[in-house]
């Protein structure tokens, strides 16, 4: 019998932990080889952890909730044959907090209760809120600590050095932690943020789901962040749609793929990015970051309810047929679930359809950290007034409103106006003749 180490995956060059949600084995329970073994969620998709040989499921590491680096292993399988493997420990440096957690235990019970990790503008990984909460370290304690990550973020190893040596020196740390202790305010805001309760008996209480909570504080923090603006245009998409007509019946049987409107609009996006790069930036801190790669976010609603941000990577360089195969890949395994950490990340400009569900415009809010975000209203028959050689008279054409939400730190009116200006000229300049 040998046991084999069954390690979080690399799940994308970005993603460098994940939280379990779900256990689908139970110790004692046989696996076969690419059996799902537990559920495991990122920041922006939910993923499945398939065992890569067969055996019986011996031991389990980590418990639901628990957040896990990348490579650590979660759990042990035993297989017939083979050497064994030495048997992995649960990561020694969780087991050295705990001793220290026995010297900071009376600053545990005064802090735990109320950290709120909201209240801080610094970012801090999952992982070393975990550990902050158990080790009853306030946020001021937790900013004040030197990181040694990117940018300057704290990280596993620096948080758990933090604990060590507060461990040696309790006097310090009673100090640090007489002012949560003091501040009879914690206690209240605590209080605040409890369940609500209907007063009527007859209100439905719900808590927002895990993947609602992250798109909550993106949303929040994109407002806080950006200063947003808009501009808006009126397009007249007629050749659009009676191509659209006239080819998607044999554009499917010949490709096997519908053919929607999106694809359309994200080739003249991503046309348009060609032609203002500045509207293909992001920004960090006081740094602009020109994005050599056109990757386009696709805004998309899951069967929940919920938002994904799935991205369609080299946009400039497909074709309509690439184009309309990325769009429906990454649409149906959206609404699957089955989309990959890697299919949520790197995007630099994002479009939203808010058309699908009739709206006519939209404002809608940046991703992050891109700088602009376009929103395709819902194309309608409209009363126009044609131009001619012969005279002005009016007719009905197909027309729609693009709007332009973009970051007003970096972006001016007038590049944020000639960019949607340019997506419109290129679609009213569609050719109806167009082979695909």
């Amino acid at each position: 019998m040998a046991k084999f180490e069954l390690k979080l995956p690399k799940m994308g060059e970005s993603v460098a932990e994940a939280t379990i949600t779900n256990w689908l084995k139970n110790v004692g329970d046989h696996i076969d080889a690419d059996e799902t073994v537990l559920e495991i969620a990122t920041d922006k998709v939910d993923s499945e952890v398939p065992s890569e040989v067969e055996g019986t499921l011996v031991e389990i590491l980590f418990q639901v909730d628990d957040v896990v680096q990348v490579g650590q292993t979660i759990a042990i399988i035993e297989t017939e044959g083979g050497a064994a493997a030495p048997a992995p420990t649960k990561a020694s440096a969780p087991a050295e907090a705990k001793v220290v957690a026995e010297t900071v235990a009376v600053a545990q019970e005064t802090v735990s209760a109320s950290v709120d990790f909201s209240d801080s503008d610094k970012f801090f990984s999952p992982l070393v809120k975990n550990i902050a909460k158990e080790e009853g370290i306030s946020v001021a304690e937790l900013e004040a600590i030197a990181g040694t990550g990117k940018d300057g973020r704290v990280t596993k190893n620096d948080i758990l050095e933090y604990v060590k040596n507060r461990g040696n020196q309790p006097q310090q740390v009673a100090a640090k932690v007489e002012a949560p202790k003091a501040a009879a305010p914690a206690s209240t805001a605590t209080a605040t943020k409890a369940a609500p309760v209907s007063v009527n008996g007859a209100d439905e209480i719900v808590e927002m789901d895990r993947m609602r909570k992250l798109i909550s504080g993106y949303m929040v923090k994109s407002v806080q962040t950006s200063a947003h603006v808009q501009s808006f245009i009126e397009v007249d998409v007629t050749n659009i749609v009676n191509w659209r007509n006239k080819v998607k019946n044999s554009f499917e049987k010949r490709e096997g793929e519908k053919l929607t409107f999106t694809p359309i609009f994200m080739e003249a996006v991503a046309k348009a990015l060609k032609d203002f790069p500045g509207m293909n930036i992001s920004v960090e801190g006081d740094y602009i970051i020109k994005k050599k790669n056109i990757n386009l976010g696709m805004a998309a609603a899951l069967p929940n309810g919920n938002l994904i941000v799935p991205v369609i990577k080299n946009a400039d360089q497909l074709n309509l047929v690439g184009m309309a195969k990325a769009v429906n890949d990454l649409g149906n395994r959206a609404k699957a679930g089955k989309l990959k950490p890697d299919d949520t990340q790197g995007s630099t400009y994002t479009v939203t359809n808010v058309g699908t569900f009739g709206s006519v415009f939209g404002t809608p809010i940046i991703n992050q950290p891109e700088v602009g975000i376009l929103a395709l209203g819902a194309i309608r028959k409209v009363p126009a007034v044609i131009e001619t050689p012969e005279g002005d008279f009016i007719g009905i054409r197909q027309k729609m409103f693009l709007s332009h939400s973009y970051d007003h730190r970096v972006v001016d009116g007038a590049l944020g106006g000639q960019f949607v200006q340019r997506v419109a000229q290129i679609l009213e300049a569609f050719d109806p003749n167009r082979e695909v």
